[in-house]
């Protein structure tokens, strides 16, 4: 892939998944090579077959996201990225999950989050970056309190969880506070 971005960390590899990327997968594979190429098993590959057919982007929404490599192993170990990336009003919402609990709390996250902060502010052009979480989900709080998301507030009722709206705790960021955060 020629508009591959590749991004490293001590620890990690970063390689985006833009639109792009994978409607040329599909274009251009089989189904097992997609699956290796992302890492995921059939419904990894049903999901990404979805978003190939049913469309990704419009003309101002879009997605940008990284596929976490743990370079010691070559092994996919998550995901980070925008969605809803909304390029006429320079934001996009931040989501990030790792896909195994052994890899939770090694600090993966934290190392992989700071890139793409930047890479959203600095290589994307944002000014404002969101991010949506459980009011339960400690660990995520903790995340977003590290890199300094403001909390705004409670969207209510606004994710569905198992058939079950649920609430979301919504925190942001703009670039002149991940500036001014980062040059102290």
């Amino acid at each position: 892939m020629s508009d591959r971005i590749e991004i490293q960390t001590p620890r990690l590899l970063l390689k985006s998944v833009t639109p792009s990327i994978i409607t040329t997968c599909f274009e251009n594979n089989s189904q097992d090579e997609i699956k290796a190429f992302f890492g995921v098993d059939q419904n990894g590959f049903d999901h990404l077959k979805n978003m190939y057919e049913k469309g990704m982007e419009t003309h101002r929404l879009s997605l940008f996201y990284f596929l976490l490599h743990e370079k010691n192993t070559d092994r996919i170990i998550g995901e980070c990225g925008f969605h809803t990336l909304n390029k006429s009003h320079h934001r996009a919402e931040l989501f990030y999950s790792l896909r195994q609990d052994s890899d939770k709390r090694n600090g993966f996250m934290t190392e992989a989050l700071k890139p793409i902060l930047d890479f959203g502010f600095n290589q994307l052009g944002l000014h404002r970056i969101e991010a949506l979480t459980a009011h339960w989900n400690i660990p995520s709080l903790r995340t977003l309190g590290h890199f300094n998301f403001t909390f705004e507030g409670t969207m209510r009722e606004d994710y569905v969880v198992d058939g079950k709206n649920e609430d979301s705790q919504c925190y942001s960021l703009l670039k002149w506070e991940h500036e001014k955060h980062h040059a102290k």
